[in-house]
């Protein structure tokens, strides 16, 4: 079994932290629906890039809105990360969006519109099979 390496700890616990503190303590009124749906820190502690996702917001105008003011209080979220988390030195934070959740839900549409045409075709065929069988009989 894989000991967990301190990075995996200190990440997950900026995310747990980063989590409350953006939908909390950022008050900010350009700012979105925001979940922190990953970090990963660097080995020396010095970065942390923090992945993002905006519910509802698809449009790339409002991505970049809602990350520019994400990094303008980066240095708020970062003070308040080093009052409540016990670290030498607390990460840069830096954001970027997460497009996984995007992605994946348009491969299950896609995937649920290719099941759909598979079962309207063996339905047709169906249908076609049914009107041929009765008129070979009569």
């Amino acid at each position: 079994m894989r000991e967990f390496k301190r990075t995996d700890r200190v990440a997950d616990q900026l995310q747990k932290e980063l989590a409350v503190l953006i939908q909390r303590e950022v008050k900010d009124p350009r700012l979105g629906m925001v979940t922190v749906s990953g970090v990963e820190v660097s080995r020396d502690l010095g970065y942390a890039d923090v992945h993002v996702t905006l519910l509802g917001e698809q449009e790339p105008e409002r991505i970049k809105e809602n990350l520019a003011v994400l990094k303008r209080a980066a240095g708020f979220l970062r003070s308040q990360i080093a009052r409540r988390i016990k670290l030498r030195h607390v990460p840069e934070l830096r954001f970027h969006y997460d497009e996984s959740v995007v992605r994946g839900q348009r491969l299950s549409s896609l995937i649920d519109e290719a099941v759909a045409s598979d079962r309207d075709l063996n339905d047709e065929a169906a249908d076609d099979d049914a009107s041929d069988g009765g008129s070979e009989r009569d």
